[in-house]
């Protein structure tokens, strides 16, 4: 009868995960951390006998979650983090800036057109939102080619009364930013920045969202149902994060955020 080794069948996963990058000089960071997993195999032992309990009868499925734990670690680590939450902030605070300055420009386009109706000057300024758009597209090859026919069509069709002016459109875009409501661009990075400040918890959600995002009950290749233990979650969070011994999270740590998720959700 063959002996299985789990240990050994993980680690030549990621072994292969590392040579794949390698050749195609890829994800370097991601090798980092398969690299970092084998560095810490005594810790990771019952992790891979658990792994492979639940998961080698659904091939390719442990190859697949140590991707997911690799991806997890180096995307969501806790600088990455940082720079994450960061980069939320900053798009929000250019979002206020772009509301407020596109706002004075609909003010000082407005009055513009006051004194050119009234002053009795005329700036030879752009005032036609089609000048607008066909002067923006004056080096666009595809718009000249197949739009700007059509646009002449439709501005000698339609006289002046039947466009927004200039500082209308640009009160849209001031409304636009005004009301921009920032969402993350998939559930990991929904998961892992959620919270206002960062923790080592940050990885774990991550993780999760990476689990849901790949079951089988959303067409991915693992098992339904699928769920480890928290010992062993506490091992991979402190082994893909290369926590220090007086920085460890325990399996307590992790019971704990299930339960703070399990409320928060109810």
């Amino acid at each position: 009868m063959k002996i299985v080794n789990p240990q050994l069948i993980c680690e030549d996963c990621l072994r292969e995960e590392i040579r794949y990058n390698r050749e195609h000089r890829i994800l370097p960071s991601e090798s980092a951390i398969a690299n970092r997993l084998l560095n810490r195999g005594p810790e990771m032992k019952d992790v891979y006998e658990e792994l492979h309990a639940k998961l080698h009868r659904h091939p390719p499925a442990l190859t697949v979650f140590l991707g997911l734990v690799l991806s997890a670690a180096s995307l969501w680590s806790p600088d990455k983090i940082k720079e994450a939450r960061a980069a939320r902030d900053d798009l929000a605070n250019t979002n206020r800036q772009i509301s407020k300055k596109v706002a004075e420009l609909a003010e000082l386009l407005g009055r513009r057109s006051e004194l050119h109706n009234t002053s009795g000057f005329s700036s030879d300024t752009l005032y036609h939102v089609c000048d607008v758009i066909e002067k923006a597209s004056q080096h666009n090859h595809l718009f000249r080619s197949y739009v700007q026919e059509h646009l002449d069509v439709l501005r000698g069709q339609f006289d002046l009364k039947y466009w927004p002016s200039l500082s209308e459109c640009v009160q849209v875009l001031a409304s636009d930013a005004e009301n921009a409501e920032l969402t993350a661009t998939n559930p990991l990075t929904e998961a892992a920045t959620e919270a206002t400040r960062s923790s080592k918890a940050d990885f774990i959600k991550a993780l999760f969202a990476a689990i849901e995002e790949n079951s089988a009950e959303n067409y991915g290749r693992l098992p339904r149902n699928f769920r480890l233990t928290d010992r062993t979650l506490a091992s991979l969070g402190n082994c893909a994060m290369d926590l220090d011994p007086d920085d460890l999270i325990d399996d307590a740590y992790i019971k704990r955020f299930r339960q703070r998720e399990r409320s928060r959700t109810l």
